[in-house]
């Protein structure tokens, strides 16, 4: 344990403003892919054929996206747009989990 409550407080803002910029950085990729068009812009989709995908668990995001890159999963679509998450996906569904 820190002996004084000032390197406690400079260890949490340090993680909280790391946590800010991978959220930054999962929302400007997820607006980027051109995700918001179906899956709507905090990814709560406005069309009912298109999946919600705000507050999915993370994993559950990465490996759909990894499935539609490699064509495990196959939709035209999804396989198109997935290819432009391709180095973003944990940025991404890390954002959208918090959503």
């Amino acid at each position: 344990m820190f002996s004084t409550g000032k390197k406690v407080l400079v260890i949490a803002a340090t993680v909280i403003s790391m946590s800010s910029l991978v959220q930054a950085d999962g929302k400007a990729a997820y607006a980027a892919g051109g995700c918001a068009a179906c899956h709507g812009a905090n990814g709560k989709s406005a069309i009912p054929i298109y999946p919600h995908l705000a507050g999915q668990q993370a994993s559950y995001i990465v490996k759909q996206l990894k499935d539609f890159q490699s064509g495990a999963r196959k939709d035209p679509t999804m396989s198109s747009m997935a290819a432009l998450a391709k180095g973003k996906e944990q940025e991404i569904a890390d954002w959208l989990a918090k959503q």
